[in-house]
C-alpha cells in the first residue's frame, strides 16, 4: 500500500482527516490506477482539502496482490473506500452520500441540476461499447453524445458544467473524457474533433487544476485498464515505460470563451 497525504496548509486538530483508498496501477502496483470512481472521489475530496475543510490522505492498494491488513479489514471489497474517523464507507453511492452529508463542505459540491445529470449519464457506457464493437454505429453514438456536451458548454458560456466553480458533475465527467481521449486514440485512433471547441476549452481549464492533475492516472494505466478487460497481455517493455500524461489541447483551439 502506498500513501499520499494532500497538504492543505492547516494542521488544526479540529479539521478531520479523511482517507480515500483507491486502486493502484495494474502496471507497477503503486501509483494511481485507472478506476474512474476512484478518481472522481479523489477530485471531490481534493477540492475540499484545498478549501481546508479536511485533511486528505490517499492510499493506493494493488488489487492483484492486496496486503493482508486490507484483506482482513475489507475482505473482497474493491476500492474506492472512504474512511472517516474510523468509519469505513464502502460502495460508490454510499461514498457519494457520505461526502455530501457528512464531510465538511461536501454539500457545496453536490449541486442539483437534472439537465446536466442527464447530459453526462451513459457517456462511459458509449465508450465501452465503442471499444467492444469498434464499428461506425457506436462511434457515431459516442460522437453524438460529445456534441451534446459541447453544445451545452457553448450555450452557457461557463468554465465548468454548472457555472464558474467546479461541482460533482465535473469530477464525474472529466475522468471519463480523459479515458475517451486516451483509450479511444490508442485502440481506435478516435479523436475528439477540434471543431468541438467548447469541449476542448472545458478540458483545458480542467487540465490547469491540481484536483485533476493530482488524481489523473498515467496514459499507460488507462490503456492497460482496457487491455486487461479485453484479455490482452501487457508486454515487458510497458512495465519499464516512464509514465506519460496527455494534457495538451489541439493547436488552433482558443482557450478564451
Amino acid at each position: 500500500m502506498a500513501d499520499d497525504a494532500i497538504q492543505n496548509g492547516n494542521n488544526h486538530a479540529d479539521i478531520p482527516e479523511i482517507e480515500l483508498i483507491i486502486k493502484a496501477s495494474t502496471i507497477d502496483g503503486r501509483r494511481k490506477g485507472a478506476c474512474l470512481f476512484c478518481q472522481e472521489y479523489f477530485m471531490d475530496l481534493y477540492l475540499l482539502a484545498e478549501l481546508k475543510t479536511i485533511c486528505l490522505k490517499v492510499t493506493t492498494v494493488d488489487m492483484q496482490k492486496p496486503p493482508p491488513d486490507f484483506r482482513t479489514n475489507f475482505e473482497a471489497t474493491p476500492p474506492p473506500i472512504l474512511i472517516d474517523n474510523g468509519l469505513a464507507v464502502l460502495e460508490n453511492e454510499k461514498i457519494e452520500r457520505h461526502i455530501m452529508k457528512n464531510v465538511p463542505g461536501g454539500h457545496n459540491l453536490f449541486v442539483q441540476d437534472k439537465e446536466v445529470a442527464t447530459l453526462i449519464e451513459n457517456l462511459y457506457s458509449k465508450l465501452k461499447l465503442l471499444l467492444l464493437k469498434k464499428d461506425e454505429v457506436s462511434t457515431n453514438n459516442l460522437m453524438s453524445h460529445l456534441r451534446k456536451i459541447n453544445a451545452h458548454l457553448e450555450r452557457n458560456h461557463q468554465r465548468f458544467l454548472t457555472g464558474d466553480t467546479m461541482c460533482c458533475f465535473d469530477c464525474e465527467l472529466m475522468p471519463r473524457l480523459q479515458h475517451i481521449r486516451v483509450a479511444g486514440k490508442y485502440f481506435l485512433d478516435f479523436n475528439i474533433p477540434v471543431e468541438m471547441a467548447a469541449l476542448w476549452r472545458y478540458m483545458y481549464h480542467m487540465y490547469q487544476l491540481d484536483a485533476f492533475t493530482q488524481s489523473c492516472p498515467a496514459d499507460q494505466d488507462i490503456i492497460n485498464h482496457y487491455k486487461l478487460q479485453q484479455g490482452m497481455k501487457m508486454k515487458k517493455h510497458e512495465e519499464l515505460e516512464t509514465p506519460t500524461f496527455t494534457t495538451s489541447i489541439p493547436v488552433g483551439v482558443s482557450v478564451e470563451d
